[in-house]
């Protein structure tokens, strides 16, 4: 508790609460503060061993990080962690991030190429984006055509569960719910979904789902961003948190002009469980 208040104060707004109960924190971290060019969000989970015998549960989010850069990061974090045994290790980690950072920004590596899609996109682009919206839709709804098999043509739809709405600073965020034991079920849902003018509009549609499989007792599980970079992963983390079984959750997203920072994450989070507990 005392490294949570530390890092809430010394990091201010750059610091986020996804879920306060299962111990879910979101850390931005950059490489300066009054113009950063590389930036980087740590998600930490906090197992109830740590500090003392288990490590934090971590995920490094950057659309630039691929590969060589995330390997190295990654080996970073774990010796640091082998080096700190049994102490609180987040501040270590987050400086060490923003030193890789800054040493980013002052070799010639070019800058990272930030697409529109990863942020959360201006007022005066509404328009132009919900006029592009459609065709992403259709080519999510496409891609899992090629996981479902034609046997499965005549399967139910299943009941969808409508969660209630959280808005804040004019943006609104709306989780729904179906079962599904195969992805053709997921498709049915998606398609039946985007028939609401209204969810068809949204900014962003994220999902995830997990089905388990019993003859071979894995999950099939995957999840879509929707143009709000990460957000998908993070609900998927979320179901895997909770355990859940045979369900797809979808997140809308309408985007009211006032940018949320971290906060639209535990918007997402919240509503998704919200509608799971439900």
């Amino acid at each position: 508790i005392d490294e949570i208040e530390a890092l809430s104060s010394i990091y201010g707004d750059d610091w986020c609460v996804v879920d306060e109960d299962e111990k879910i924190y979101c850390i931005k971290i950059s490489d300066c503060l009054d113009q950063p060019k590389w930036t980087l969000c740590l998600q930490v989970i906090l197992p109830p061993g740590y500090p003392s015998a288990e490590p934090p549960i971590y995920q490094l989010n950057a659309p630039w990080l691929r590969g060589q850069d995330y390997m190295e990061l990654a080996n970073s974090l774990e010796e640091i962690y082998l080096q700190n045994l049994g102490e609180s290790i987040l501040y270590l980690w987050v400086e060490k991030i923003r030193e890789v950072l800054v040493e980013k920004a002052q070799s010639s590596d070019p800058e990272p190429d930030i697409k529109k899609t990863t942020e959360e996109v201006d007022e005066d682009d509404g328009d132009d984006f919900l006029l592009d919206y459609q065709p992403i839709q259709e080519g999510q709804i496409k891609m899992l055509n090629f996981m479902t098999s034609e046997s499965q043509e005549d399967e139910e739809l299943p009941p969808i569960h409508h969660g209630n709405p959280i808005t804040d600073r004019r943006s609104t965020f709306q989780a729904h719910l179906a079962p599904v034991v195969t992805t053709r079920q997921v498709k049915k849902v998606l398609e039946k979904l985007y028939e609401n003018k209204k969810i068809a509009s949204a900014t962003h549609n994220i999902y995830a789902y997990r089905i388990y499989c019993e003859d071979k007792q894995t999950f099939l599980q995957d999840c879509e961003d929707d143009g709000e970079t990460a957000a998908g992963g993070r609900l998927l983390h979320l179901m895997q948190i909770l355990n859940v079984h045979n369900v797809l959750v979808v997140v809308s997203r309408w985007y009211g002009g006032i940018l949320l920072g971290p906060d639209r994450f535990k918007h997402i989070n919240n509503c998704a469980r919200n509608v799971l507990v439900e």
